[in-house]
């Protein structure tokens, strides 16, 4: 493994890999904007009542745990920083559909297809405080994916879409604590 924190694109990507166990807590911000509050029907106050832990109406939607399997790709030409494979936990029973990454030295992205037929494209950037920032315009929304390291073997994610027409739309925030095998751990001498 590189020196930590990763300082550079290569050395984050490379960082990455491994397989991870995820808890992603996504919510639907739409749908929490339009839950009715106690001192109006749907206005600005209501909005901030129903995000209160006290309130019942929690509007988290959905919490889920599993597996994270990413995998650095080196790059396919001198100079660039490489990509990623990416395979999420199974959701409702279906396994996760793999996502490939590449990312570019100019500060752009691409997530492909299978064939490697781009699908999207965004840009990146590698923040001063070690941060790792996706942002992907897509035809209706705006998503902005912000990934860091705590420690080593500790990542966070969090991901926070805009829609166009200005309407809200879907945040999400993960922690993911790296799997390591039993013959990685150091043997007690004692």
């Amino acid at each position: 493994m590189s020196d930590f924190p990763p300082q550079d694109l290569r050395s984050f990507l490379e960082f990455c890999a491994g397989a991870w166990l995820t808890v992603r807590s996504s919510f639907e911000l739409e749908t929490a904007a339009a839950l009715p509050g106690p001192t109006d029907q749907g206005g600005a106050a209501a909005r901030e009542d129903t995000m209160a832990p006290h309130n019942t109406g929690e509007p988290w939607h959905a919490a889920q745990r599993g597996e994270l399997v990413v995998a650095y790709l080196p790059p396919d030409q001198e100079g660039e920083p490489g990509g990623l494979d990416v395979t999420p936990p199974p959701q409702d029973g279906r396994t996760g559909a793999p996502q490939r990454l590449r990312f570019r030295a100019a500060g752009d992205f691409q997530r492909l297809k299978e064939g490697d037929e781009p699908e999207a494209s965004g840009t990146w950037t590698l923040w001063k405080d070690g941060s790792l920032e996706l942002t992907l315009t897509g035809r209706e929304a705006l998503v902005r994916e912000r990934i860091w390291f705590t420690k080593p073997n500790l990542r966070l994610r969090s991901s926070v879409e805009q829609r166009h027409d200005g309407a809200p739309g879907r945040a999400s925030f993960s922690s993911e604590i790296r799997r390591v095998s039993r013959s990685a751990l150091p043997v007690d001498a004692g």
